[in-house]
C-alpha cells in the first residue's frame, strides 16, 4: 500500500502519465509492504525513475552489446578507460552523460557482465530524469566495475519476496559449472509485466529464466536455479531530495574497488565478498 504524508493514497490523487507508470502504481498500491512518501511529487519522481530503469533494460535488450567477463570486456576508448581488472575508468574531460549515452548509441563496441549491466541501466535511467547538468555534477567520477557505484546512487539491499517494477533481482544458480563461472547467477530488472531483463539471456519469465540458467549448471546436478529474495534499488527519497534542492552533496572522488574478478554475482556477495 501507499502512504502520503501518513494517509492512505487515492488512485484518484495521481493518474500516471504512462502505462509503465500505471502498472507500477498499481503493483506498488497492492503490495503488502508500506510506501511511504512525504507528497504526490515525491511518490510522482520515484514512478518516473522505476519507468526510466525498465526502458533503460528494454533498450539494452534490444542494443548491440555483448556479455563478456571482465578479461573480455569491451569499451569506447573516446570515452572510457580500461582497466587491467576489466573495468571502465571515464576519461579525462569526458562528460559523465556523454560516456553514459555512448554505451547506447555505440553498443557495438561494448562488452560487460550483467552486474556492471545493473549499474549502467540505472546511470542512464537516472540521467534522462534529473538531466544532464545536474547529473554531470553529481557523477563526475564514474568506474563501471560490477556493483560499484557512486555513492549518489544511493544503492540499496533488501530481502523480500515483495518485487516491485524496476527492482534488480537475482537468480541464484548454485551448481554452476565451474568451466562457466559466469553463470552462478544472473542479475536481472523486473518489467512492469512480470517478466525480467537478464543482460546476456534477454527478457524472459522467471520460469524461463531457471530454465535457462540450469542448461549452464555441472551436467550431472539436478539443483535447479531459483530467483532468491535479494533485491537492489536505488535510494529513491536520496536521488529525490537531491533534484528538488538541487544541491550536491560532497562525495570521495576516490572509492574502495572490490576488484574480485567474479562476474554474475549478486549485490550482497558484491557487499559481503
Amino acid at each position: 500500500m501507499i502512504q502520503i504524508s501518513g494517509r492512505s493514497f487515492q488512485q484518484s490523487d495521481l493518474r500516471p502519465t504512462n502505462s509503465i507508470q500505471g502498472a507500477i502504481l498499481r503493483r506498488m498500491n497492492e503490495s503488502p509492504t508500506v510506501h511511504s512518501y512525504q507528497s504526490i511529487a515525491e511518490l510522482s519522481f520515484e514512478l518516473t525513475l522505476r519507468k526510466n530503469i525498465i526502458e533503460s533494460a528494454k533498450a539494452m535488450n534490444e542494443s548491440n552489446v555483448q556479455f563478456a567477463v571482465f578479461k573480455a570486456s569491451r569499451c569506447n576508448p573516446q570515452y572510457w578507460q580500461l582497466t587491467s581488472a576489466g573495468g571502465f575508468l571515464l576519461r579525462h574531460g569526458v562528460k559523465p552523460s556523454d560516456a553514459i549515452r555512448d554505451i547506447y548509441l555505440n553498443s557495438s563496441q561494448y562488452a560487460f557482465e550483467c552486474a556492471t549491466a545493473m549499474i549502467i541501466i540505472y546511470y542512464h535511467a537516472v540521467l534522462y530524469l534529473i538531466g544532464e547538468t545536474l547529473f554531470n555534477q553529481l557523477f563526475q567520477n564514474i568506474y563501471l566495475y560490477s556493483w560499484n557505484a557512486d555513492p549518489n546512487l544511493g544503492l540499496r539491499r533488501y530481502t523480500t519476496h515483495d518485487f516491485l517494477p524496476g527492482d534488480v533481482v537475482y537468480f541464484n544458480n548454485p551448481d554452476f559449472d565451474p568451466a562457466t563461472p559466469q553463470w552462478r547467477g544472473e542479475n536481472a530488472v523486473v518489467l512492469e509485466d512480470g517478466t525480467f531483463f537478464g543482460h546476456g539471456i534477454g527478457i524472459l519469465t522467471a520460469e524461463q529464466m531457471i530454465r535457462a540458467l540450469n542448461k549452464l549448471r555441472k551436467p550431472e546436478s539436478n539443483q535447479s536455479a531459483y530467483l532468491t529474495t535479494e533485491v537492489a534499488r536505488p535510494s529513491f527519497t536520496h536521488l529525490w531530495n537531491i533534484t528538488r534542492a538541487q544541491q550536491i552533496y560532497s562525495i570521495p572522488i576516490y572509492q574502495l574497488v572490490d576488484h574480485s574478478d567474479e562476474s554474475s554475482i549478486s549485490f550482497f556477495q558484491y557487499l559481503f565478498s
